[in-house]
């Protein structure tokens, strides 16, 4: 299936992937070049597919001087360095970007239907071997043609290591986390491009000076000053003073009592005391019936010599 493009190299139809559909951009110049394997034994293992020679798929292990010779091992190797390099690209590219947007946006370049469209790109799957009578089929799999794609990255980097493979996964990776980006963002309700540049300023120390190199910090002014509390902090003493009372198998018995006129028919004021065993431990007023309690559990606490704010 081919998704029309617009002239920024997001899809039109549909307007945001879903993991069915690959992600396309545009390379005004092409893919960057595929890498050579320069072992012949691994690259023919890169193109072997498992019903080449019909191995039986029951056997727990291989013994070591017959390992199978089809791909799947470095299929399963390939998938493990493929997220490697998107999540470490990921990172570098949208540092601030939290973690459930950035497993999307990972799933969407990873997925099967882009995979399958990048080996089709490199004609990966003309030079896979297999089983004749399978051949149309397997050829035409978008999972087999995915399962290629990890298969030759496991591959590169046995034959050249990690380093070999972020060379040539980065440029080609790239437009598709730029697309992927724009795209999670949408589905969350947010324009394509975010308000903000894209790369935050360097990090400093409270100082304002540079930290040396491999010392994280973060901005200091996102990290300098906390956020305003949403509550107050004696928000919680209800909740502690239950705690007590539960670990020392203990009912409380909220008592509400006449306010004496105080409040209106709308904003009533509520008084309560808190009876434990027949004895008041505390005692709250408030506008609502948990603020008051929350009063008396406060009074409770400090009876009970648990220090309180």
């Amino acid at each position: 299936m081919v998704v029309p493009m617009s002239t920024v190299g997001l899809p039109r139809a549909p307007a945001v992937p879903n993991g069915r559909v690959p992600i396309q951009p545009e390379f005004e110049d092409g893919l960057p070049p595929l890498p050579e394997i320069r072992s012949e034994a691994l690259r023919l293992q890169v193109f072997t597919h498992r019903s080449f020679f019909a191995r039986p798929t029951h056997v727990f292990e291989d013994m070591p001087d017959d390992p199978s010779p089809d791909n799947e091992s470095l299929e399963h190797l390939g998938d493990s360095v493929l997220s490697l390099v998107v999540t470490g690209l990921l990172r570098d590219v949208y540092p601030c970007l939290r973690v459930g947007p950035s497993t999307k946006i990972r799933a969407l370049v990873v997925g099967n239907p882009t995979l399958a469209w990048i080996s089709v790109q490199y004609r990966l799957p003309e030079r896979l071997r297999m089983h004749p009578a399978q051949a149309i089929t397997l050829q035409a799999s978008a999972n087999i043609q995915a399962d290629l794609f990890e298969s030759f990255v496991g591959g590169l980097y046995l034959d050249q290591g990690l380093e070999a493979v972020k060379a040539w996964l980065h440029p080609l990776i790239r437009p598709f986390l730029v697309i992927a980006y724009r795209s999670v963002r949408v589905q969350h309700g947010l324009s394509p491009e975010p308000p903000y540049p894209m790369h935050p300023p360097p990090y400093t120390n409270t100082a304002g000076d540079a930290l040396p190199s491999g010392v994280p910090a973060y901005p200091s002014q996102t990290w300098s000053t906390p956020p305003p509390p949403r509550m107050p902090a004696s928000i919680g003493h209800l909740s502690l003073f239950n705690q007590h009372m539960q670990q020392q198998c203990k009912s409380i018995e909220w008592v509400y009592s006449d306010s004496a006129g105080e409040g209106t028919r709308t904003t009533p004021i509520w008084v309560v005391r808190a009876m434990v065993d027949g004895e008041c431990l505390g005692r709250g007023r408030g506008s609502t019936k948990k603020a008051a309690r929350n009063e008396a559990a406060k009074e409770g606490l400090a009876k009970l010599g648990v220090p309180v704010p």
